[in-house]
């Protein structure tokens, strides 16, 4: 099977090189200059996987991620020049699904590449969309619909990205278990985690606000300082 990737920065050069690496890797790269295109190109073709910058012109990604989310959970990972935590947050926040900061090593963007695309064919998914075991968690008024891929809170439902929906069915579906952050990010990407990535802290972050009357008083997923992760 040969994946289709869809690149879009308004840098040429950019554009170029990682399109470069992504060839030599054997995908089929798509190209776009903003966001606009983006959408264009995603209403003509299949894609696998959206490697989307922040900052452009016409649509930036921040509102294109936003776009897209509207209709498809196909894996995103954002570039940007700024590395603050801030805008990983920001680009994670609008359901991104990894994050990188400019200037990038072009083998670590192909190796994310290759996570989220391993990630999506383990969940068994079609377009992001990752299917689970079937069967139903329910834990106070929270309910995980591992089949159907739905989370209710207090009787209304809840739209979750597929690696937000993961970790919490992960820890959802082991009680009490307190998960560190590699070990999340062995389960739910299937490898190792990345050095100086603090992804599954901003998921954390974006579930509980999603999912917690008090984000600031969680009920569901508990820290446990110093050590992770819990769902009691």
């Amino acid at each position: 099977m040969t994946y289709k990737v869809l690149v879009v920065d308004d840098d040429p050069e950019i554009r170029d090189v990682v399109h470069i690496f992504l060839r030599n890797e054997g995908f089929h790269v798509f190209e776009a200059e903003d966001g606009l295109q983006a959408l264009h190109t995603l209403n003509s073709e299949a894609v696998d996987l959206i490697i989307l910058d922040v900052m452009m012109p016409n649509l930036d990604g921040i509102k294109a991620c936003f776009k897209i989310r509207e209709t498809s959970n196909i894996p995103i990972i954002m570039l940007s020049a700024k590395g603050e935590d801030i805008d990983k947050i920001t680009g994670l926040t609008t359901g991104a699904d990894d994050y990188l900061a400019k200037p990038f090593n072009p083998l670590e963007l192909i190796a994310r590449v290759k996570a989220q695309l391993r990630r999506q064919k383990l969940d068994g998914g079609s377009n992001g969309k990752s299917v689970s075991d079937s069967g139903i968690i329910e834990i106070n008024d929270l309910i995980i619909d591992k089949s159907r891929h739905i989370v209710m809170v207090r009787s209304k439902e809840v739209s979750l990205t597929p690696l937000e929906f993961s970790i919490l069915e992960l820890m959802a579906s082991h009680r009490g278990h307190v998960f560190n952050v590699d070990k999340i990010y062995q389960s739910v990407w299937k490898e190792d985690k990345f050095l100086s990535d603090n992804t599954i802290m901003v998921h954390i972050r974006n579930i509980r606000e999603k999912i917690e009357e008090n984000p600031r008083e969680p009920r569901y997923i508990k820290t446990v300082w110093g050590v992770g992760y819990k769902v009691e």
